[in-house]
């Protein structure tokens, strides 16, 4: 009887754990509110005659492997149609190499991006980035046309709606909606930072391009 009951338990726990693990990955981050215009005050390059895309990301956060590949595949599709950083934030007072980890290695090696190393997390408050894998759109002239994400959960890889409707604004300059879930960790998330790193503060800090 009381190995049935044991079991039982066990049983409920197991599935009250998966339960936590799947309502966790298919909950989003706040949705983002990215500057209107390109930030005048970035210091990334913009291109004046093609879509400029900015992928903010915390070298430390897990899922952000899965927004790197469907970077990668979207890179892929566009054919150099559009213009692409990886911002990847590095907060004030950590070791010096402490973004070069296998974030930092799967960035570069998506095809047609530049790499960025945000110390301080300056770009990322300039793109009003709360959480890692939060992607911005600018068209040619420097205005915003999609926020969100390009993934369809925490780490998850495969078609998702916003890795489809940014390909749909790259090559049409039209889609249904102009943002997406973004899934990922929070850039200031106390549990990556080491003794004595510096918190990141909230974004907008920087202010907005006028």
């Amino acid at each position: 009887m009381i190995w049935a009951v044991f079991a039982a338990f066990w049983c409920f726990s197991v599935a009250g754990g998966v339960v936590a693990l799947q309502r966790y990955k298919s909950t989003p981050a706040a949705a983002p509110i990215p500057p209107s215009l390109w930030p005048a005050q970035s210091r990334l390059a913009r291109s004046p005659d093609r879509p400029t895309l900015v992928l903010v990301a915390h070298p430390r956060c897990p899922c952000t492997r899965a927004t790197l590949r469907e970077l990668g595949v979207l890179m892929s599709r566009v054919q150099g149609a559009v213009s692409a950083h990886v911002v990847l934030v590095k907060p004030a007072g950590v070791p010096s190499d402490w973004e070069k980890g296998e974030l930092w290695q799967a960035a570069h090696a998506v095809p047609g991006v530049t790499v960025t190393v945000d110390e301080g997390g300056k770009e990322a408050r300039l793109f009003q980035a709360a959480t890692s894998g939060q992607v911005v759109l600018f068209d040619a002239a420097g205005k915003e046309i999609f926020a969100g994400g390009i993934t369809g959960g925490r780490g998850h890889e495969g078609d998702n709606p916003g890795r489809s409707r940014v390909l749909s604004l790259i090559a049409k300059g039209t889609a249904e909606l102009a943002s997406s879930p973004v899934f990922g960790c929070e850039l200031d998330d106390p549990k990556y930072l080491p003794k004595g790193a510096v918190a990141l503060g909230k974004p907008g800090a920087e202010g907005k391009a006028p």
